[in-house]
């Protein structure tokens, strides 16, 4: 018996001594899972794209990077009435900037002076896209919202034959309208031998080439005290009724002695009436631009004397300013003046060989 109890209380201090081995022992740790980290995909960084400035613009990044990549440039220039007899030569320029840039250049604009007309069809081209935009407005006033609705978008403008610096345009392209004025009425006071009456015809005395050419020959006739300056004439656009306009001023002032015509359009009636009346030797007409009847009645003695603005290039360099500035050109757009060319009867074979 005592032998039997001897081997129980050995096995039970073996039990015991196996138990607290087995607490004493450290647990196995497993790692936790971790989910495997995704290749990192490493784009190449774009290409830094330069946006040229000048004053306070700063050129569209989109206009930039499409310059950049080497796509055809869309530049459109709007003329304020590509209907009247002076808009051919201005579509002339255009077309010797498409031959000579490639790009993709139109001309556009209203058909008659119609200033809402032109801001629509600048507002549908905003919403198109554009790259560069070269004006001449309608009206300066009316005009000049949507103007720097574009330059706020980074989209530059030029201006040219008709200026609007007040919207901070890059630059204009075109004559000293004001001094165009100014020597075209001292051409005619010249021909009547410092006396006689005058009357002006315009076919958009609301327009600023109007104002400005004006303001000019006003300056210019307040110089010969013997000069009568009776009335501005408000022609209108249409040829009949620029003809009529003129027949009826010449009826309401038969004292008359000079006819200035501050437009293109103007001038060939004004010399048709003294013609048709045989009054070339009784009324001198002064007037501006090349158009072909001008130069004929030159020619013919009805017209005295006519001021070129050289218009064929004012739309080219507008044009090639844009795209020279948008392309990163260093040299900032500057305004160019296209002078102020006088032609009478010594040299007018010359612009008709032209």
């Amino acid at each position: 018996m005592r032998i039997l109890l001897k081997f129980g209380l050995i096995a039970v201090l073996l039990g015991l001594a196996s138990a607290c081995g087995a607490a004493n022992q450290p647990e196995a740790i497993t790692a936790p899972t971790v989910a495997p980290r995704p290749t990192q995909l490493i784009l190449p960084s774009p290409t830094p794209i330069s946006l040229p400035t000048v004053g306070n613009f700063q050129l569209s990044p989109a206009i930039a990077r499409r310059a950049a990549e080497g796509k055809p440039l869309v530049i459109r220039v709007s003329y304020h009435d590509i209907s009247n007899e002076f808009a051919p030569f201005i579509r002339r320029g255009v077309v010797r900037a498409v031959e000579d840039f490639k790009a993709n250049v139109e001309l556009i604009g209203p058909v008659g002076p119609d200033a809402a007309v032109q801001i629509a069809e600048l507002e549908r081209l905003l919403e198109v896209g554009v790259d560069g935009l070269a004006i001449s407005p309608v009206n300066s006033a009316a005009l000049a919202p949507i103007i720097t609705r574009y330059l706020e978008q980074g989209i530059p403008v030029i201006t040219f034959n008709t200026d609007n610096p007040a919207t901070h345009r890059l630059a204009f392209v075109g004559q000293n309208l004001e001094e165009s004025g100014y020597r075209a009425a001292r051409l005619l006071a010249e021909a009547q031998a410092g006396r006689g009456t005058v009357i002006i015809t315009t076919i958009d005395p609301s327009a600023q080439w109007s104002i400005s050419r004006e303001a000019g020959a006003k300056r210019a006739l307040a110089q010969y005290p013997h000069i009568n300056l009776v009335q501005v004439v408000d022609t209108g656009t249409e040829p009949l009724e620029i003809y009529t306009s003129i027949e009826k001023a010449m009826a309401a002032h038969p004292d008359v002695t000079g006819i200035l015509s501050l437009d293109c359009c103007s001038a060939p009636p004004a010399g048709e009436f003294v013609k048709r009346n045989g009054l070339t030797d009784t009324i001198k007409v002064v007037g501006f631009d090349e158009l072909p009847r001008t130069l004929e009645l030159i020619k013919e003695g009805a017209i005295a004397a006519s001021i070129s603005q050289d218009p064929e290039r004012q739309s080219y360099e507008a044009v090639r300013m844009l795209i020279n500035f948008i392309n990163g050109d260093v040299k900032s757009p500057a305004d160019i003046d296209t002078g102020i060319a006088i032609i009478t009867s010594d040299n007018v074979d010359e612009f008709v060989n032209r």
